[in-house]
């Protein structure tokens, strides 16, 4: 099972006796797996002779690949347990935080422990109330058919969507040395856009992270942690369909309902400050490897063109904004405290429970709108 997950593979990783081998299928996208790997180390510095000898296979691309439905039947094969960044309601790939966790050296993203910072004073820059009364978004729109739509709900002479979209020009960005993608210095709109790229976007959880009420536009894959976020408590659902009209009327009633809107933006960044702390990250790891290494019935073994890995091995070599976000994001050694205790899973009433809350308040969300729409109609 775990060897025909190589099929998409980026490589393979094997830890025997707290020791990690790496064998390599294809490079990853900038340096996705470079990262993913040192977060890996970081994870068996951090909680040294926990992490069980086990095997796996990671792939570094966006979007899930083991589908459901090719697994499905009585004379079905199992599927291959393949990580990945995200996943949604038709694949089965093993979700893991992404790269960016431990920095995003192409586009000068510092370690998320140094980020949460940097968000945390930007949050205090600017109250709520005196920030710009519009939903903000910036990024590549060019990447996916649903973000050039959002472009078209930018403002103009002829229309006002209560939006204010900005494209970003990452060549001309790294040429001014990112002066103006600093994500502690974005919390200027009271709204912030989500919108997925070719699948889930690392962006989300900057976008949480800042007080701004955070409005989703009806996302379809998920990381490690979005399922856990609540429609009307964390974010404010966007009707995909009807991007700009739905953006509009989010703006419009979060203006006259500022103190319901603003309690959503701050138990968002409130999520993202407390329980996606970067200890919580490695726990999560820590739990999401020991539980895989308990499935498998095999002594995992080196692969024969596997190298061993370790921290010095990854930095001593590593130049530039590699090494330097390497620096910052390693750990100095073990910690005296355990992992958090994993809490038990849903039952499966109180999991019905739970989405049928989240479904019935996007439900109530696109009735106010339809009738927000209706009697703006009637006007004319």
């Amino acid at each position: 099972m775990v060897e025909r997950a190589n099929r998409t593979a980026n490589f393979r990783l094997v830890v025997l006796n707290g020791r990690a081998y790496v064998e390599t299928y294809e490079k990853g996208f900038q340096t996705r797996d470079v990262f993913t790997l040192w977060g890996i180390l970081q994870l068996l510095r951090r909680y040294p002779g926990t992490i069980p000898d086990l095997d796996m296979m990671f792939d570094c691309v966006d979007w899930p690949v083991v589908r459901s439905s090719d697994f499905a039947g009585e004379n079905a094969i199992p599927p291959p347990p393949l990580f990945r960044y995200c996943g949604d309601t038709e694949t089965l790939d093993i979700v893991f935080p992404d790269w960016s966790f431990w920095g995003w050296a192409e586009i000068n993203i510092k370690p998320w422990q140094d980020l949460l910072k940097d968000l945390e004073k930007g949050n205090k820059m600017q109250r709520w109330q005196d920030r710009e009364p519009y939903a903000y978004w910036k990024g590549n729109p060019e990447v996916a058919e649903k973000r050039m739509e959002l472009v078209k709900c930018n403002v103009t002479e002829n229309q006002e969507w209560n939006a204010r979209i900005y494209v970003q020009d990452w060549k001309k960005e790294i040429q001014q040395g990112f002066k103006n993608s600093d994500l502690g210095n974005q919390c200027h709109h009271r709204y912030k856009i989500y919108i997925e790229g070719s699948a889930w976007s690392v962006s989300e959880k900057y976008i949480l992270a800042c007080d701004s009420v955070s409005l989703l536009v009806t996302p379809h894959y998920y990381d490690f942690f979005l399922r856990s976020l609540l429609p009307l408590v964390h974010y404010w659902p966007i009707n995909e369909n009807d991007k700009c009209g739905s953006i509009k009327f989010a703006v419009d009633w979060g203006n006259k309902h500022k103190k319901k809107v603003q309690k959503m933006g701050k138990s968002a960044s409130s999520f993202i400050q407390q329980d996606l702390r970067m200890e919580y990250v490695y726990d999560y790891m820590f739990h999401l490897l020991n539980e895989y290494a308990k499935l498998l019935k095999y002594k995992p073994r080196v692969p024969k063109n596997a190298t061993e890995l370790c921290s010095e091995i990854m930095a001593c070599p590593a130049e530039g904004i590699e090494k330097k976000l390497m620096m910052e994001s390693m750990v100095n050694g073990p910690i005296d405290e355990s992992p958090c205790k994993m809490p038990l899973p849903f039952n499966q009433l109180s999991l019905d429970s739970f989405l049928k809350r989240k479904e019935s308040s996007i439900e109530e969300v696109l009735t106010l709108e339809k009738q927000f729409w209706k009697e703006q109609k009637e006007r004319t």
